[in-house]
């Protein structure tokens, strides 16, 4: 989708996209960078963008339906979360927005945010992402909505499978969600609470800690492309854009350059328990779905605990 042109070659294109989000520099500073008027590197920043959007078909795929070599390395995970594929969360960015719709996209923080749902495997890629949502939305809300429009293309989940994710969401048939009302952040099983004390707390544990792989998959996102800690001042179909060309970015160096920087100086560190953005929904009904779920969810954790109980070292 890119040509060179008599003034600009391809090569010189994607430098001017690449430093605008990978540094988040001004217009006016890659005007003076490439010596380039301001109308020209705004043309090539979205071409750019669109062509590196257009990717995103072939670089967000659906996750392999086998285990995942994450899981099934680990004592701690394996046999018990065999059946999960990959993990769900919101993620809210900065947004510039105009004044009309402002309070529509002021969050709990009461910051301006747009709401992005994304999914990600354990290998640290995304599988789907889903930006522009207002920043006021509930994760559970949009989710509900991508899975209601079959335009959002979300990936199909098989009979058996899941992903996992935080009290924001439901626990229904192809999502866990913690226990709710037990203790399931990583911070709360420090020092002399360093045990779990029953099986849901066990659940909760190891459940926090493989899900937080999709904490990590953001900070690296985030940390490589700046433009994302801020409300760029684009239109904001051009910020959501952003996010979705970031997002196919941090997949192709992932599977291209497997000792990237980032990449390599996360892995193995356990991420930064965050607060969650939205509580668990206590009026949402108790569909069968739900029931189906619960009944799974019990099934891990006590077949988890069991097997702790005899082998404390595996703690």
């Amino acid at each position: 989708m890119l040509r060179d042109t008599s003034g600009v070659m391809i090569e010189e294109q994607l430098a001017i996209f690449l430093n605008i989000v990978g540094h988040n520099e001004r217009n006016r500073v890659i005007q003076e960078r490439f010596q380039h008027s301001g109308e020209t590197i705004s043309r090539y920043f979205n071409n750019v963008l669109k062509a590196i959007k257009s990717l995103s078909r072939e670089f967000l795929q659906p996750p392999p339906f086998s285990t995942p070599a994450e899981i099934l390395n680990s004592k701690r995970f394996d046999p018990y979360f065999k059946d999960c594929i990959g993990v769900i969360d919101g993620m809210h960015i900065p947004a510039h927005v105009p004044a009309k719709d402002q309070s529509q996209f002021r969050n709990k923080k009461g910051l301006l945010s747009q709401n992005v749902l994304a999914a990600c495997t354990f290998d640290l890629q995304f599988i789907f992402v889903y930006p522009g949502w207002e920043g006021s939305a509930p994760d559970s809300r949009v989710l509900r909505a991508v899975l209601d429009d079959p335009n959002q293309n979300f990936p199909q989940i098989p009979e058996g499978k899941y992903y996992l994710v935080d009290m924001g969401y439901a626990n229904t048939q192809g999502f866990i969600a913690p226990y709710v009302g037990v203790r399931s952040h990583l911070h709360e099983f420090i020092g002399a609470n360093q045990l779990p004390r029953n099986a849901k707390e066990l659940f909760n544990h190891r459940h926090s800690s493989l899900r937080n792989v999709i904490q990590r998959c953001f900070d690296v996102l985030k940390t490589r492309f700046p433009i994302l800690k801020v409300a760029p001042q684009y239109a904001f179909h051009i910020q959501r854009d952003i996010v979705i060309a970031a997002c196919v970015i941090h997949n192709f160096i992932r599977r291209e350059e497997r000792n990237d920087w980032l990449f390599s100086a996360i892995e193995g560190v356990v991420a930064e328990e965050l607060p969650d953005d939205d509580q668990f929904d206590m009026q949402l009904a108790c569909s069968m779905q739900e029931q189906i779920a619960s009944a799974s969810r019990d099934s891990i954790a006590t077949g988890m605990w069991n097997d702790f109980i005899n082998k404390w070292d595996e703690w």
